[in-house]
This record gives structure tokens, sequence and C-alpha cells, in this order.
């Protein structure tokens, strides 16, 4: 195992989220936490249905070996002058989308030096709660720079914090949280990283799948619960509008503000 530094703002993130998720009487279970590496790059793919994904997968990984990850972040949140201080500090790679090939060059040299990278290949936050077409970036980097892709699901972090949900301490107090993670996918070099992403796809929806019906709080009629398990979250399909039309506001504010 490579030899770790000290990382005091590191540290002092992870102090703070232990701290807040101890508040909160969080109540995490793991299955498959075998397949975490002790040693060595990786590229966590990870499910991502709330904010708090990074923090919780973060946590996980801390229990276990005490590992840190390196999330990739929208340049965006590294702009902000307090979030982008922490993002510096804790070494996550910022992804400006003008200038991706620096980002994913970034994530594959930390891949070469022994570094855990932590992707969302759904790309934003999922609103419908259901596995969403993946991007191929994580199956490409893990081809290159010859890790394994460990595949992450996580269940019931949306309830602490997601897209238009207010969130409240109901619904964050006590919450089970759940994770999944799946055995390591192995990229060789021939093969095709869109048909590697599409085992990955199968994989995460398979984790989720499994979390949800062994999850300990029923879900029907609950805003958290996917549409097909009789849950009120929107459909794949309505999410995907939804967020269509966000993206054309957003494009159409930038213009207005050139």
């Amino acid at each position: 195992m490579r030899t770790r530094t000290r990382e005091p703002i590191y540290t002092a993130a992870i102090t703070a989220g232990r701290t807040v998720f101890g508040l909160f009487r969080l109540r995490p279970t793991v299955t498959g936490l075998s397949n975490l590496p002790d040693a060595g790059g990786a590229v966590l793919a990870i499910t991502h249905f709330g904010y708090a994904d990074f923090a919780l997968v973060e946590w996980m990984m801390w229990r276990k070996n005490r590992r840190h990850i390196r999330f990739m972040a929208k340049k965006g949140a590294f702009d902000k002058p307090v979030v982008g201080t922490l993002l510096r500090g804790m070494r996550h790679i910022n992804v400006d989308m003008a200038a991706g090939a620096q980002a994913y060059a970034d994530a594959v040299r930390a891949l070469n030096s022994g570094e855990l990278i932590g992707v969302f290949p759904e790309g934003g936050v999922n609103a419908s709660f259901t596995v969403r077409e993946l991007k191929s970036g994580a199956a490409r980097m893990a081809q290159e720079a010859n890790v394994p892709i460990v595949p992450i699901a996580v269940w019931g972090g949306h309830r602490l914090l997601t897209k238009n949900h207010k969130p409240s301490l109901t619904d964050a107090y006590g919450t089970p949280v759940s994770f999944a993670v799946g055995t390591p996918i192995r990229v060789s070099a021939t093969d095709d990283a869109q048909a590697v992403t599409l085992v990955l796809h199968g994989t995460l929806q398979g984790l989720v799948d499994g979390l949800q019906a062994r999850y300990p709080v029923p879900g029907a009629g609950r805003w958290w619960q996917p549409a097909h398990l009789g849950g009120t979250a929107p459909t794949p399909g309505e999410a995907a509008a939804t967020e269509a039309e966000r993206q054309l506001r957003k494009a159409a504010d930038r213009a207005a503000k050139a």
C-alpha cells in the first residue's frame, strides 16, 4: 500500500461528516465490503440519487480502511470560495466541461499513482431513483490506467438531500442507508468501452434492485420510492423531460447574461 501523507482538510471533513451522520443517527449497512480495495488504484462507479452520496461513500471507505477517495467535481463547485478551498484541499479533481481532457488526464494520472477515483457515471443526480444511461468515462479511465471498476450502489442517502425535494429532519433522522459493493469489473486493453459501460449499468441496477428489496422501511406511496415500486417519484421519462427543461432554462439564462 502506498504511504499516505497527512491531509488535515480531508481528515477534518471526514470528522465533520461522521459527526453529522452520528447526530442524525444514520444506520449504515454494507454488503460486498471486501470488494473495496485496500491498496492500488480503482475507479469507484457510484449511483447518484442524492447530493450526499459522495460523503456517504467516503464515510463507508473510511470505516473500512481509512483510504481517501478523489472525486471528479464540476468546475462550478471549485469556483465557490469556501467549497473550492475544501475540494482542492481534499485533492478532488476539477472538471471543466470546456476542457474535459485535462480532468480525464488528471484522473488517469491519479489512478496510475494508486489513488481511488470516485465517479458518478450517470452524470447529475437522478430524480427517478433508477439507474439511467451511463457515460463511458469510467470504463475508459479504468482501461487506460489498467485498474478495476468497483460498482457501488447507495440507497437511502437520497432521503437526506436530493433534487426537487426539500429536506426535512423527519426524513433524515434515523434513516437506514444501504450500500452494495459489487465484484470489481476488469477492463482489458481490447475491451469495447461502450460494452463495458452496458455491463456496468446492468450491475449497478441489479445492486440497486437488491438494496430496494431489502430496505427495512416500506416505500409504497413515498416520495423517495421509484414509481415502478409503488412510490411517487417521477418515472425515468418524466425525470428526463424535467431535466431537459431545466437545462434549457440554464442555457437561456447563460445566454441572457452573455
